[in-house]
């Protein structure tokens, strides 16, 4: 009998740690979550790595923004880490470190390092690309698309919004690591078309929270006999 735990058991485990209920606009968000880094955890080829680790942090950030309340989010992304036997810590510190690395960089530095040229910067960056490249097992993941593009974003937030641009560092990215290049180019396409309809129905949810809460107060003002101009007019003194 196989001891490999099922996509059920890790939702029930992530439920058992987190034990609030999930706001209805963000619940897909997180059970893909669950879905897909249980998939990969229990795949023998899948190996975790900061590229991984920091494409889990950006698109757990970035589709949860907004999420009331804001205390509950640290709660999720435990759950989420702990569900699959991972370390939660590991994922923020590893995300963060590479994250802050090519903060520091540029462009043409990260080509050289993709490249390995001698000139290329040491760095956890190099490290990686050294590893994944001397790999014959590397398991390509769509949340580690989301990290090679998370940190040409932190290497130049405009950088990523030039169509030209990101298909150069694609290119670069699927040859050096021998990645497959239609893949990459359309999970990174996907998730910025997903963020952008994340975007909007955040607005509008927004808008209906606002919406809501003016409707609350008005009738919370009517039963306590709050006046309003109309009704000064007709509960004004017969002296005046």
């Amino acid at each position: 009998m196989s001891n490999v735990r099922t996509v059920s058991d890790t939702k029930r485990l992530f439920y058992t740690i987190h034990t609030r209920p999930i706001s209805s606009i963000y619940r897909r968000i997180v059970e893909e979550l669950i879905v897909e880094m249980h998939l990969l955890s229990v795949n023998i080829d899948f190996s975790y790595d900061a590229v991984y680790a920091l494409g889990v942090v950006t698109t757990f950030n970035r589709f949860m923004q907004g999420y009331r309340p804001d205390n509950d989010k640290e709660s999720i992304f435990q759950a989420l880490c702990r569900a699959i036997e991972a370390d939660p810590q590991q994922y923020r510190s590893d995300a963060e470190k590479l994250s802050a690395e090519a903060s520091e960089s540029s462009k043409d530095v990260l080509l050289a390092t993709l490249k390995l040229t001698d000139d290329a910067p040491e760095g956890a960056i190099k490290n990686l690309v050294r590893a994944i490249a001397g790999s014959d097992s590397f398991k390509y993941s769509r949340l580690f698309g989301i990290g090679l593009y998370s940190l040409l974003e932190a290497v130049n937030p405009e950088l990523v919004k030039d169509k030209e641009q990101i298909a150069e560092m694609v290119e670069a990215f699927s040859s050096s690591l021998s990645l497959p290049e239609d893949k990459l180019s359309k999970d990174i396409e996907t998730y910025q078309l997903s963020l952008d309809k994340m975007i909007q129905a955040q607005i509008v949810l927004s808008d209906m929270v606002k919406a809501d809460r003016k409707k609350r107060e008005e009738r919370e003002a009517k039963k306590s006999g709050a006046s309003t101009p109309e009704n000064e007019e007709v509960t004004a003194s017969p002296d005046a």
